[in-house]
């Protein structure tokens, strides 16, 4: 651990991804786009001082504010840039050498009350080689005008951002007759003179002149796509002015993927309470443990002498022992949420950005499939979507969506597609299996609501508070919370019907089918009428639930994306237990679904439509128009995958252990990548060791997982203390999580007003 600039990683370190993709040492930059760059630079003025290689680096510069302007300046002479709609004004003034001239104009800036640049980019050296052939002398020369301008821009550096561009290599055998002397060795011996120069002037290190030292780095691997051999290629000044933007934008901007140059954010109201609460609980932890250890020692048991039986202790601490576990949790929690900071808001692992190829996705895939199919038991029950086989089929969706995200494989569009009915199949078995509880047990309970929506949400209040993130910012939580009260409202309201009512009147059937039709009629205008939606969601509380940046919009288009799929999973239960209370199929081990002529038929069309549909989704071109016909299609591959899954005897006696296990912290799994996994809320990698990226991402994930499971077992045990069955003392619980929901609501509340 080298300390926390990353400024300076920015500036003088990184290595390529790819061919047009630079990585900074140690933290993540961010794609400006125009109103992004606009937004920051509102107001600025900006100064690029130097030789024809500092003019590419200005254009590349100004094309970030606006991408229309054209190289169409004057070659050797000043070019002004302005843009009226933000007050932005970029100049570049032509100064080729480093002599009295460009000293005379940064003096201009120090003297009196002339206005300063915000920003000042000074660099120069090849013509001074060129012009004096390359002689000692022009380097000595060189080394003292440097030395006079350097306390002038030291001054300037204390109230503006002020670069050094160290000159970039050239490829010599490109190079023309008249720039022959312009060698590797002879930039070598400028760049170390400016860098030994302005490095010693420095008295504040708060206001020294930085170093641009990255470009140099940049150009080793692309000079030799040079057209001249001097000046660089678009593609790698591009990148220069991006690094430069990412610089001085990052602590203005505070972009969630640029991590690069941010400022580690001060700790909340909320997190200061988190942290002592934590702090609080493991002290009581250790203190409870203690005394139950002294207590159990005093009462430990002893051979009674006379009648040579043992004496137990007449002791019974049930409290205790529930208070203890209630205390343990909240330790380990505690002690986990800690690693939570340390990896995402706190600047001591280093973060980097995703890169894509195919090799970086589908070989981890076709990797946990094996592992997968080797892990191959019998099941303990041959029925349709049985628990293990659920849990499967969580299992494997889960790893590939966490192989997705970490190989940054969003922007290859068919995986995309793909990705998106696995997340439909999640909300699908979310109808399926509460709709098939509620039917079949018909227990509309308080108790079973509370349970479900504390373990959905109870890690995401945790995050929320820890890692000051809104609720929505956890979107999957929100979404399958929302469809479970849907699900539960539509089938609790009167008339109730369950399984064992609609077996006595077949009326009944019609009767839940007609409710099914009214949820389907809600959420086909709710999905097309926005105005609608956001009314609903807008309301206090639920705006405090559901806004993301202000608006409520992000969840609308979350919930608009696979609206159909959880009502196509009641629809899919409802009509499977019908089919089953009707012995219309067969469950036995190694029996066919259905009879050999219907399940061949079914598997033929089952195949057929699942691989139509990925021919589909593979020849996806528009990303929009492709996410307007997934909510109405994907049930088709989902469909497909649960027949070809059940119709064959044998393929339903069968599952993978493996898959099943990480099927049970799915849940976990998908939160927690947020912050302990990938980094920066997702958009970069998390770095725990540093110039191994194999054997970092073995060493987070093994991490990861264990305080997944660690986290769902803590969650287990939490919902037995905190959601007791019985119902006075359940209501008690509620009043108090009514309290402290309530606090955290005035602490934000607080929070908010300290912030404006």
């Amino acid at each position: 651990f080298k300390g926390g600039d990353t400024c300076e990683y920015l500036l003088s370190s990184g290595r390529f991804l790819g061919e047009k993709v630079w990585q900074p040492h140690s933290c993540m930059m961010h794609k400006y786009k125009n109103s992004e760059a606009k937004n920051c630079l509102i107001d600025k003025h900006v100064v690029f001082i130097g030789d024809s290689r500092i003019r590419q680096l200005f254009y590349s510069f100004i094309k970030l504010i606006n991408p229309q302007v054209k190289e169409e300046g004057i070659k050797h002479g000043n070019i002004p840039f302005e843009d009226k709609s933000a007050s932005i004004k970029v100049d570049f003034l032509w100064y080729p050498e480093v002599n009295g001239s460009m000293r005379q104009r940064i003096k201009s800036w120090t003297e009196g009350s002339v206005a300063k640049p915000h920003i000042i980019v000074v660099g120069a050296a090849t013509w001074s080689i060129k012009i004096h052939n390359g002689s000692n002398e022009a380097l000595a020369q060189y080394k003292i005008n440097i030395t006079s301008i350097a306390p002038l821009l030291e001054k300037l550096a204390i109230s503006s951002d002020v670069y050094w561009v160290l000159q970039d290599p050239v490829y010599e055998d490109m190079l023309s007759e008249s720039r022959k002397m312009i060698t590797n060795e002879k930039i070598d011996a400028y760049n170390e003179a400016a860098v030994r120069i302005l490095n010693s002037s420095s008295r504040n290190s708060k206001a020294k002149v930085k170093v641009f030292s990255v470009s140099k780095l940049i150009a080793q691997e692309t000079i030799m796509k040079s057209a001249d051999g001097l000046h660089l290629p678009e593609s790698s000044r591009d990148m220069n002015a991006m690094i430069l933007m990412n610089v001085y934008c990052n602590k203005i901007m505070k972009p969630i993927d640029g991590s690069c140059c941010q400022p580690q954010p001060p700790l909340t109201l909320i997190q200061k309470i988190a942290f002592c609460f934590f702090t609080l609980s493991i002290i009581g932890y250790l203190i409870i443990s203690l005394i139950h250890r002294n207590n159990y020692r005093k009462n430990k048991s002893c051979t009674d002498l006379e009648s040579g039986e043992e004496k137990k202790p007449a002791i019974s601490t049930p409290n205790v022992s529930t208070l203890q576990m209630l205390l343990q949790c909240f330790c380990k929690l505690g002690l986990i949420m800690t690693y939570f900071y340390l990896c995402d808001r706190a600047n001591l692992f280093m973060k980097e950005n995703k890169f894509y190829t195919h090799s970086s996705f589908f070989i981890p895939i076709v990797y946990i499939l094996v592992l997968g199919v080797f892990y191959t038991e019998n099941t303990k029950e041959t029925k349709v979507l049985n628990r293990e086989q659920t849990d499967e089929w969580k299992g494997w969706m889960q790893l590939v969506i966490l192989i997705y995200h970490i190989s940054g494989a969003s922007t290859f569009l068919p995986v995309y597609m793909h990705i998106r009915v696995l997340v439909a199949a999640y909300l699908f078995q979310t109808g399926y299996g509460h709709f098939s509880y509620f039917w079949i047990k018909g227990d509309f309970g308080v108790y079973r609501v509370c349970q479900v929506l504390f373990r959905l949400n109870f890690l995401v209040v945790v995050l929320c508070i820890v890692m000051d993130r809104p609720y929505q910012f956890y979107y999957f939580v929100p979404l399958v919370t929302v469809w479970f009260m849907i699900i539960y409202a539509t089938l609790a309201v009167w008339p109730q019907i369950v399984q064992k009512k609609a077996n006595g009147n077949c009326l009944w059937h019609f009767g839940l089918l007609l409710k099914l039709i009214c949820l389907l009629t809600s959420i086909y205008f709710l999905s097309y009428s926005q105005g609608a939606f956001e009314k609903i969601f807008s309301f206090w509380p639920l705006s405090k639930c559901f806004e993301l940046n202000g608006n409520v919009y992000e969840w609308w288009f979350r919930w608009k994306l696979d609206r159909y799929v959880v009502f196509h999973g009641m629809l899919f239960a409802f009509i499977y237990l019908a089919l089953q209370k009707r012995q219309m199929i067969s469950e036995g081990k190694g029996d066919p679904l259905f009879s050999n002529r219907v399940s061949n038929v079914l598997l033929f069309i089952s195949i057929v439509s699942f691989l139509t549909y990925s021919i589909w989704a593979s020849s996806c071109k528009n990303k929009t128009e492709c996410n307007e016909l997934h909510p109405s299609v994907s049930v088709v591959q989902i469909l497909a995958f649960i027949l070809i899954r059940n119709i064959p005897g044998y393929v339903r006696s069968v599952y993978s252990s493996f898959f099943a296990w990480f099927g049970k912290i799915s849940l976990e799994l998908f939160i927690c990548q947020y912050h302990i996994w990938l980094a920066a809320d997702t958009k970069g990698i998390l770095v725990l060791i540093p110039g191994y990226p194999m054997f970092n991402v073995l060493v987070s994930t093994f991490i990861f997982v264990c305080v997944a499971h660690e986290i769902s077992q803590i969650t287990n045990d939490l919902a037995q203390i905190v959601v007791p069955k019985d119902n006075s003392t359940l209501l008690k619980r509620l009043l108090c999580i009514a309290g402290f929901f309530s606090g955290l609501h005035f602490f934000s509340a607080m929070q908010d007003q300290s912030r404006h």
